[in-house]
Order: C-alpha cells, then sequence, then structure tokens
C-alpha cells in the first residue's frame, strides 16, 4: 500500500509541475492582491480535487459503460503522459500541459481565473485525470489500496498548493530558467511512469 501511495504522490505531484505553472499564476492575476491570488489559488485547489476525486470514483464505471477496458485505458493514458512528459523535458507549452495563448487572453479578462484556467486545466487537466483514473484502477478491488491513492492525491494537492502560495518568491529566487530546468527533471520522472503505464497495459491486454 505504501509503494502505491508513493508511486501515485510523485506521479500526480509530477503531473501538477507547479512550478511550471507559477509564471502562469502571475500573469492571469497580475492585478490582483497577494491576498487575493492566496483566495484565487486555495479556491482552485479545492474545485480540482472535488473533480479528480468524482473521476476517481466514477471513472471505471464511465469506461465500463463506454466499452473501454482498463488495459486499453492504460495504454492510452501512458501515451498522454508521455506525450506530457516530452513536452516537460523540452520546456513546451501547449493545451496538453498548460493553457493555450487564447485561453490565457480570455482569462485575463474574467473577474473569477479559479475555475478555468486554474483548477481546470492547469492543475486538473486531461494528464491528472488520466493518472487518477490509472491509479485507481491498478489498485483493483483492493479498498485500502484505492484510499492510498486518494490520500496521496489530497497530499500531493497540498503540496502544489503552497508551491503555488509563495511561486511569488520562488519564481524570484530560481528564475524561469531555474523552473524550467526543475519541469524538465520532473519530465524525465514522468516520462519513465508513463513507460511503465504503457507495458502494465500491454501485459494485460495480451496476456505476456
Amino acid at each position: 500500500m505504501l509503494e502505491i501511495a508513493s508511486t501515485a504522490f510523485v506521479t500526480l505531484f509530477v503531473i501538477f509541475d507547479p512550478l511550471g505553472n507559477v509564471p502562469i499564476l502571475m500573469s492571469i492575476t497580475q492585478h490582483e492582491s497577494a491576498a487575493e491570488r492566496r483566495r484565487i489559488v486555495v479556491r482552485a485547489t479545492l474545485i480540482a480535487g472535488l473533480f479528480m476525486l468524482v473521476f476517481g470514483v466514477v471513472g471505471e464505471q464511465f469506461l465500463k459503460a463506454l466499452g473501454i477496458s482498463l488495459p486499453a485505458f492504460k495504454i492510452a493514458g501512458g501515451i498522454l503522459l508521455l506525450l506530457l512528459a516530452v513536452e516537460m523535458v523540452f520546456a513546451r507549452h501547449s493545451g496538453l500541459r498548460t493553457t493555450t495563448t487564447g485561453e490565457v487572453e480570455e482569462a485575463t479578462h474574467r473577474s473569477d481565473v479559479a475555475v478555468f484556467p486554474l483548477a481546470i486545466p492547469l492543475i486538473a487537466g486531461p494528464g491528472a485525470m488520466a493518472s487518477i483514473l490509472l491509479l485507481v484502477s491498478q489498485a483493483g478491488s483492493d479498498m485500502s489500496g484505492k484510499a492510498a491513492v486518494i490520500a496521496a492525491m489530497l497530499a500531493a494537492l497540498a503540496l502544489n498548493l503552497g508551491v503555488l502560495l509563495v511561486g511569488a518568491k520562488i519564481l524570484g529566487r530560481v528564475g524561469v530558467t531555474g523552473v524550467n530546468v526543475l519541469t524538465r527533471i520532473f519530465g524525465v520522472v514522468l516520462s519513465a511512469l508513463a513507460v511503465q503505464f504503457i507495458i502494465d497495459g500491454a501485459r494485460e491486454a495480451f496476456q505476456f
């Protein structure tokens, strides 16, 4: 159970990539006070956590209703995470990992950016949603394993929240280059986890 929890925590925290999201957060909240920025970050984290929790609980049933097997989703999810990891390694930005330029421009004209784009897709993006479902499905019928995944998700969200709250100070110390270096390291770790998901899905699908 400890192994499941640690894998879930590392996977989700790497995908959240709070350091990589700090510059975007500062951009879309540039006209807000420090207190208002903190309120936005906390609200966004709660919304993202609730969204991921619901998806983690009912996601497997949703796949079954669509006729999608878990091995197929593991392979597809692994490929998605691998693409995300490649973006992180090369410090590229797209709608897969972050917001697009158009979305950022739209967000700057919104009165509340907590839901979009901060909660979705910056925190609970496609990679995070696929990961929580993959991690919960790996626990199978073991309820303690599923509980460990949920607990790890909450811990990763809490750490993500902490990083975003002090994001301005971190960005001032390490700069954009330092953030990109750390993001690249996270990307390498995520690529290995993504390949493991693909291998596990292939083994279950082809019984080898």
